[in-house]
């Protein structure tokens, strides 16, 4: 009868070492998932992180004059309007970057064609 309780005290030991090592290992299981998932949180991060910058690259060539001209010529077929097409606005001056420095009128010398008065 005296190894009783020591037999439930040893089953009882056994059993919390046990269950402390389950305990254990679902949590030490559940890191690792986390690690692998953190993991490709950050290349996909990385990823659009180069995805934006190629596109903010992109983007601002669109914004250059050239690159709009370009556009409107060969995607759009747009040409400069002949003179006879140009309505001119009263009152309004050309920035000095748009004039024909010959004959002191806006010419098409801009990336866009310009305007003509």
């Amino acid at each position: 009868m005296t190894q009783r309780p020591f037999l439930v005290l040893w089953t009882l030991a056994v059993a919390a070492s046990v269950a402390a090592f389950v305990v254990h290992l679902a949590l030490r299981g559940r890191t690792v998932d986390l690690g692998y998932r953190l993991g490709r949180a950050r290349a996909e991060q990385a990823r659009l992180r180069e995805v934006k910058r190629v596109l903010s690259l992109e983007a601002a060539s669109y914004e250059t004059p050239q690159r709009v001209e370009m556009v409107a010529r060969t995607l759009l077929g747009m040409t400069p309007p002949p003179p006879e097409r140009v309505i001119p606005v009263r009152g309004y001056t050309p920035p000095s970057g748009l004039r024909d420095p010959a004959s002191g009128e806006a010419g098409s010398a801009s990336p866009g064609g310009g305007q003509r008065e």
